[in-house]
């Protein structure tokens, strides 16, 4: 099943969404984090509020070293919440991945920017792996191409892991890594607001409004 989050700690923006999309939960990252001002426990208590008990928190290590995000990671799985532990996919964080499966702890490997980063990823155990798509984009390579290579190597040889892609610019992008069947996203605030934004339904609507009311007034349709 697709899961949507929503990548950001803004508690306003996410509680203005949150009624109207099927969330799954929020994730997040140092920068996010440190741009709110808000500090985790904080966040995820007043998030579990808004989206619930369910919700599911991508929360990345801060620490750099392999015995630090190691240390960090066990701390973080120990917090009471549904987290999985981000850890960039750089060579700590790899060898981190492989050592913290062995205790089962739930994992993403996030700033994957080519195809053998997220593979070795999964290959280690991630769960989850985080293509920067636009990013990528940015670089001159091909966001989605990467994408796609990435979600027909987990196919080919049944990896477990799943892919969440990060970092969209419009809507476009998001529409077409679905279509490569992609397990996950997570969305930015603005273009969460632009899926759920569509102009010639409003008109639409406000047309049904304007030829009900000139023959019914305020009457609702079972009064009529």
């Amino acid at each position: 099943m697709l899961e949507i989050y929503l990548d950001s700690a803004d508690v306003a923006g996410i509680k203005n969404l949150c009624p109207a999309l099927p969330l799954a939960g929020v994730t997040t990252n140092p920068s996010i984090l440190a741009a709110s001002g808000i500090g985790l426990h904080e966040l995820l208590t007043v998030l579990t509020n808004v989206i619930g008990p369910q919700a599911r928190y991508h929360v990345q290590v801060v620490s750099n070293t392999l015995e630090g995000i190691v240390s960090e990671a066990h701390k973080l799985h120990a917090l009471p919440f549904d987290i999985i532990v981000k850890i960039p996919a750089h060579t700590a964080g790899l060898s981190a991945i492989k050592l913290l499966k062995i205790d089962n702890i739930p994992l993403l490997a996030t700033a994957i920017y080519n195809v053998q980063q997220g593979m070795l990823a999964a290959l280690h155990g991630a769960d989850y792996l985080a293509p920067y798509l636009n990013r990528i984009d940015n670089q001159g390579f091909d966001g989605v191409g990467v994408v796609g290579d990435l979600q027909t190597l987990i196919d080919r040889y049944q990896l477990p892991s799943k892919l969440l892609v990060a970092s969209f610019k419009n809507v476009n992008q998001v529409l077409q890594v679905l279509k490569l069947g992609v397990g996950a996203v997570t969305l930015p605030l603005d273009i969460a607001q632009q899926i759920l934004t569509t102009p010639a339904t409003d008109t639409a609507i406000e047309k049904f409004s304007q030829d009900w009311q000139a023959t019914f007034a305020d009457k609702l349709s079972f009064e009529s």
